[in-house]
Formats: C-alpha cells, sequence, structure tokens
C-alpha cells in the first residue's frame, strides 16, 4: 500500500503547487479579478480550497467545528474575498491547511478508511477524545 500512499501524497503535493503557482506574479487586482460569470477568482479559488482543506481533514476526520477551526460556514462563503484577503495571507494560510491535512492523511489507512494512529488529539474538543 506505501506505493499508492507515495503517489497519492506526490498528485496531491504537485497540484497543491500549481495551484501556488497560479499567483505567481499576479497583482492583488489580477488576483481578485473575476474572468467568468461568477464571483470565482484565481485568489478566491484558493481560499475556496483552504477551506475545502480545512473542511474534509480537520472537521471530518477529527470533528472540530468550523467556527473553531475559523473557516467559513458554508462552500459558497469560502470564496468570498475581504480587504484582508491579499495574496501573501491567502497563500500562507494555504499551505499552513495543506500540511497540516498531509499531517492527518499520514495516519488514515486508504484500506481499512480508519485513523492509524490518533490525530492531533491535542486540539480535538473533549467530546470528541
Amino acid at each position: 500500500m506505501g506505493d499508492v500512499r507515495d503517489r497519492l501524497d506526490d498528485t496531491l503535493a504537485l497540484y497543491r503547487a500549481r495551484l501556488q503557482r497560479s499567483l505567481d506574479g499576479l497583482s492583488e487586482d489580477e488576483a481578485r479579478r473575476s474572468l467568468v460569470p461568477s464571483r470565482t477568482t484565481l485568489l478566491g479559488l484558493v481560499k475556496h480550497v483552504t477551506y475545502v482543506q480545512k473542511f474534509y481533514f480537520e472537521h471530518c476526520v477529527t470533528g472540530r467545528s468550523l467556527q473553531d477551526l475559523g473557516a467559513a460556514t458554508t462552500p459558497d462563503r469560502s470564496f468570498v474575498l475581504t480587504r484582508a484577503d491579499t495574496i501573501v495571507p491567502i497563500l500562507a494560510a494555504h499551505r499552513t491547511a495543506c500540511e497540516e491535512s498531509r499531517q492527518m492523511a499520514a495516519g488514515f489507512d486508504l484500506v481499512t478508511g480508519r485513523v492509524e494512529q490518533p490525530v492531533l488529539t491535542e486540539t480535538l474538543p473533549a467530546t470528541a477524545r
């Protein structure tokens, strides 16, 4: 199973890096510009993918609430950009969420779907321990 795990981890790392690089060389205005008839922007997309990392790994695996995670309450809200949402902090939040997801996924058995080791139990609410 190690080979499958390695390929999955490598593929996720590749796509995460490609998404981060999509903002390279862009101004704040360019990163916020919508090129489609929706509120989708490159910066909003990175913010949304950060939400997805938090939702599926931190919320679903650990049971922590989205409020505790500081995440948007709905997927649609995760695209909304505030004035404080600029390239540097959005990329930093994405990198942090990806690293935390990698750590949590390392203990997840791909065959059984069970966590092989405790998942950051110090961050779990007492009711989830």
